[in-house]
């Protein structure tokens, strides 16, 4: 590992189900850099995995247990042996060539290096108006709940230092997992920068995203952390009394 042109490896999760016609594209774009590219299959009904493959020889498949995007970006995290993790998407939406730009944010300082569609720079081909409409409802209500200045909650281009994946502490399967990671990672203390990243279109296929199901589960997980926050402050703090006396 370590290549140029960081001095630090790198690792990049593609969650994946049924995407082989995508593939082509998505690896494309992926610099040649990079260290270590896992594909995650969600038990792919057509060629993913061999399309993968063909297109990258030195590929690692981790076929997941169960089911979901979130489960499936967890079982290629743990997998994954590089300094630094990024995370995208196989249906050609989130571009390859951007890790330089993620993983610069974290060379130069940041713990969490997090995707957005609103920073200048950023944009989307693909959000609809009520899709925005919530995202940006949801952004807010995180960031008076939790202190923070997101400008896009559930977006999946993300990229962190691999040491920090204790603290992220992830355990849910489903969409909800950008909202979890961003959450815990301000929880956490760690230093999270936003980079922008320009959303394209799915290539081929049908998104498995329901706005309305995964936008519920978003709020949910959202208001769960927050009573978690505070359980995990109040054990903390009870810890820190018992060492002094």
């Amino acid at each position: 590992m370590n290549k140029q042109p960081f001095a630090a490896s790198v690792s990049v999760i593609v969650p994946a189900m049924n995407e082989a016609e995508n593939l082509p594209h998505v690896f494309a774009t992926l610099p040649d850099w990079i260290d270590e590219v896992i594909l995650v299959d969600g038990n792919s009904t057509d060629d993913t995995i061999a399309v993968a493959r063909r297109l990258r020889p030195d590929l690692r498949v981790v076929v997941q247990s169960r089911r979901g995007k979130g489960n499936a970006l967890i079982e290629g995290f743990q997998a994954a042996q590089g300094d630094i993790i990024v995370m995208i998407d196989a249906d050609g939406s989130t571009d390859g060539r951007e890790i330089r730009s993620f993983v610069a944010t974290l060379m130069n300082g940041a713990d969490f290096a997090k995707g957005s569609r609103y920073a200048p720079g950023g944009g989307s081909d693909d959000l609809s108006p009520i899709r925005s409409l919530g995202n940006k409802a949801l952004t807010g209500l995180t960031n008076f709940l939790y202190g923070t200045r997101y400008t896009d909650l559930c977006y999946g281009y993300n990229a962190f230092w691999a040491r920090h994946l204790d603290a992220l502490d992830l355990d849910c399967d489903g969409f909800e997992i950008e909202t979890l990671m961003n959450v815990r990672a301000a929880q956490a203390g760690l230093i999270i920068r936003e980079v922008p990243s320009h959303e394209r279109s799915r290539i081929h296929g049908v998104s498995n995203l329901n706005a309305v199901r995964d936008g519920w589960r978003v709020l949910r997980t959202i208001w769960r952390e927050r009573a978690r926050g505070t359980a995990v402050t109040a054990a903390a703090q009870a810890a820190q009394v018992a060492l002094a006396k």
